[in-house]
């Protein structure tokens, strides 16, 4: 995930989202490059927190959330315009052909990157990424993780700076550039997970210390850890490869004071991040951090936080059941792709994927959109279809970085 561009680094650095779904947006947003309009105010949901409900009412609304996810007249209306928009995704970008100023593009797996001077524009798009390729491409997706992540990077400034600096469009983030450590801070709960990474994959090979963490033996799939964990990675040439601490700081990847700061952050960012999903009956099960140090030595927060892309969410309600029987937790990610995928081809290996079934498509677009909904409180904003996406993300760009001169 971090690359190099120049003293930057990242094909997928930091990113802050959009516009009018968030009530409180801690950055700019496309409104305030432009002349002001009479704004539109979303439609945002009441907040039941979980926690504080009785036994009861916090089971009903569990219940609830069930129904919610698997049928729903929300879902009925999400779908229509999902089905509608299977094949028009945002796949790829050119900015550096249609907005003065950009130098240059490089293409993450999820998003575009483009080099603005002192800046990076970054396109999030709809690609969808597992196993070290890209397998499909989702509707709505970017502008779910933008906008996702925008919520996140606004109410975890208490935790850490970060490195947004406005967000022109519902699919982009304009970010200061740093110096991208060469570390994903990934941070686990529970034992789980299908890639050649996860910590079920490591544990079920009789591996019991991994990334410097000691395991100990007799633990099943999809079960909670005592405490949580981190098991950083870095980057080989085109996967992931887990690291312990020490071997970060003796490879040179990082001091041991901006280990020390970033890895304390990141399991701050965790546990407050569960406390968050508990509240509206989910549960976070593991995810991943990136950092960099900015041009005054501090570090800061960029890439993506909290997103279904980049973590895991189950159902609290059904978790523990289906544990005792060992199936697998609902959930309300891209695991169930990435299962598919296992099932039906060597994902690792294979030349050519089979295509995921619109169904399956459909399916992840609409559980990206329920999580957006449920962990914010706000209604999804479908963006209007008449004008071309490109045109649309160009001129927004083009017109935001005109103001930052």
């Amino acid at each position: 995930m971090a690359q190099s561009m120049g003293s930057l680094n990242p094909p997928k650095p930091p990113f802050f989202a959009t516009n009018t779904t968030i009530k409180h947006p801690a950055f700019p947003s496309i409104s305030s490059f432009q002349p002001k309009s009479k704004s539109r105010q979303s439609k945002r949901y009441p907040r039941i927190s979980v926690s504080l409900m009785s036994g009861q009412n916090q089971n009903q609304q569990q219940k609830s959330l069930l129904v919610d996810l698997s049928n729903s007249s929300r879902k009925d209306e999400v779908l229509v315009d999902v089905n509608r928009c299977l094949s028009n995704c945002l796949t790829e970008t050119s900015l550096h052909l249609t907005v003065p100023g950009l130098k240059s593009k490089t293409r993450g797996k999820v998003r575009d990157i483009y080099d603005a001077g002192d800046y990076l524009v970054l396109v999030t798009t709809d690609r969808m990424s597992a196993f070290d390729r890209i397998l499909a491409s989702i509707p709505f997706k970017g502008q779910v993780l933008n906008e996702t992540s925008l919520w996140w990077f606004n109410n975890t400034q208490h935790i850490t700076q970060n490195a947004i600096v406005a967000s022109p469009d519902k699919n982009v983030t304009i970010a200061k550039k740093c110096s991208v450590f060469p570390v994903e801070f990934v941070v686990r709960g529970y034992v789980t997970g299908s890639t050649d990474t996860s910590l079920w994959t490591v544990y079920k090979k009789g591996i019991r210390n991994y990334c410097g963490n000691a395991l100990p033996d007799g633990l099943v799939k999809n079960q909670k850890l005592l405490s949580n964990i981190l098991t950083p990675t870095t980057k080989a040439v085109d996967h992931d490869v887990p690291v312990t601490p020490d071997e970060i700081i003796e490879r040179g990847l990082m001091t041991q004071s901006d280990y020390d700061e970033a890895s304390s952050k990141a399991l701050s960012l965790f546990n407050y991040g569960q406390r968050m999903a508990s509240d509206h009956g989910l549960i976070l099960v593991d995810t991943k951090y990136e950092f960099g140090k900015g041009s005054d030595g501090s570090v800061l927060l960029i890439d993506e936080v909290h997103t279904p892309d980049s973590s895991r969410y189950w159902i609290a309600q059904s978790y523990e059941e289906r544990l005792r029987n060992g199936l697998e937790p609902e959930n309300v990610d891209k695991e169930f792709l990435r299962l598919w995928f296992k099932d039906n081809c060597n994902p690792y290996e294979d030349e050519v994927l089979p295509d995921a079934p619109e169904e399956l498509v459909s399916e992840l677009a609409w559980r990206y959109i329920f999580l957006y909904e449920r962990i914010t409180n706000s209604k999804f904003e479908m963006p209007h279809m008449e004008e071309p996406i490109h045109d649309r993300i160009s001129q927004n760009v083009a017109l935001a970085l005109s103001s930052l001169k």
